[in-house]
């Protein structure tokens, strides 16, 4: 089982009716495994030793209604191997709730505020995931550039100890995609590069002259 160390930072955005994930992590192509959102139900993160049905599992409980807490317990509860897991779940009304099991690898943990929850593991300390709150909570910012500061607020604290790799930004909105015929405002990945964070940072610039903001 390979661990995906990771930081990430689920959120929801109620001045657009938006939800997003943005992670970054020493393991290829961490785009692929953490971030699940939909319009309309939520958004989960799914790390450490991760269960990737987490994901999918997860939108479908919040699209039925259920609360993050509900979805969250529901998730951990059928799993076995829960102790291993690292989850941060919003839902649809933008509650919030994470996990972090006792297993994961230290430091390993998670902070839950209103409308969204960082998480992270194998990190260089418990500064990773508050300065990620401290981040999130400039609400006068654009979602995406709050997202953002989030990551590069976790690695200025130390980020992932066993250093970097890739990153993702996942943010999803009703018919906010290309040509309104998606709900995917934003879908960014970098698999592998020395400072994926400003890559990631480079690519929304780059989206936002092609799309707009």
């Amino acid at each position: 089982m390979r661990t995906v160390s990771t930081f990430s930072v689920v959120a929801y955005d109620p001045r657009t009716a938006s939800w997003g994930v943005a992670v970054q992590s020493r393991f290829l192509a961490v785009g692929s495994v953490v971030p699940w959102a939909e319009a309309g139900a939520g958004a989960v993160a799914t790390q450490a030793i991760a269960n990737t049905r987490f994901g999918p599992l997860g939108l479908a409980l919040l699209k039925e209604g259920l609360s993050a807490e509900e979805t969250l317990a529901k998730l951990i509860t059928a799993d076995p191997d829960r102790e291993l897991r690292q989850v941060g779940v919003v839902d649809r009304q933008g509650r919030v709730a994470a996990f972090t099991g006792a297993q994961c690898i230290p430091w390993a943990g998670h902070l839950v505020d209103k409308h969204f929850c960082c998480q992270g593991n194998i990190l260089a300390g418990e500064a990773v995931v508050a300065e990620m709150a401290k981040a999130m909570q400039h609400a006068d910012q654009p979602f995406v550039d709050r997202l953002l500061a989030a990551l590069q607020a976790g690695q200025s604290a130390g980020g992932d100890s066993r250093g970097q790799q890739a990153a993702a930004l996942l943010v999803v909105r009703r018919g906010a995609g290309v040509d309104f015929h998606s709900d995917r405002a934003m879908d960014l990945r970098v698999d592998d590069h020395p400072t994926p964070i400003r890559e990631l940072q480079r690519l929304v610039g780059v989206h936002r002259e092609v799309f707009g903001s």
